[in-house]
């Protein structure tokens, strides 16, 4: 009887602990726009504020991710860029997605600050 008593106060400290930790200040958050090249060498642009959680569901590692991506596999990210918030990001997004393929690939061949960081590498 002790045991189930002491299970059911550690399951509801859980409980509160997840609740607590799951309100997020959104504006302490960086956004990031993303191209990735396709197995079939087309770009798919995106945002995110997790560049390595959005990673592993466009290849399928875990749920989400764009059907697009999953379909094309396998994915290389080849562009990152930072803005502070979220609606920079749409913003920047959109721009890009109207940007055709050859002003993409001048973009990406411009950035040099993360040719040799891990990220590029996923």
């Amino acid at each position: 009887m002790e045991k189930t008593r002491i299970i059911e106060q550690f399951a509801t400290q859980i409980k509160k602990y997840k609740k607590k930790n799951l309100i997020v200040d959104m504006s302490e958050k960086k956004w990031i726009i993303y191209l990735l090249e396709c197995g079939d060498e087309t770009l798919y642009c995106g945002i995110t504020n997790n560049i390595d959680n959005r990673l592993k569901q466009h290849r399928g590692e875990i749920h989400g991710g764009a059907k697009y991506t999953r379909s094309r596999g396998p994915i290389k990210l080849v562009y990152l860029e930072k803005t502070k918030t979220r609606g920079d990001a749409q913003k920047r997004e959109i721009m890009i997605k109207r940007m055709s393929r050859e002003e993409k690939l001048k973009i990406i061949s411009s950035q040099t600050r993360f040719n040799s960081g891990d990220h590029l590498n996923h």
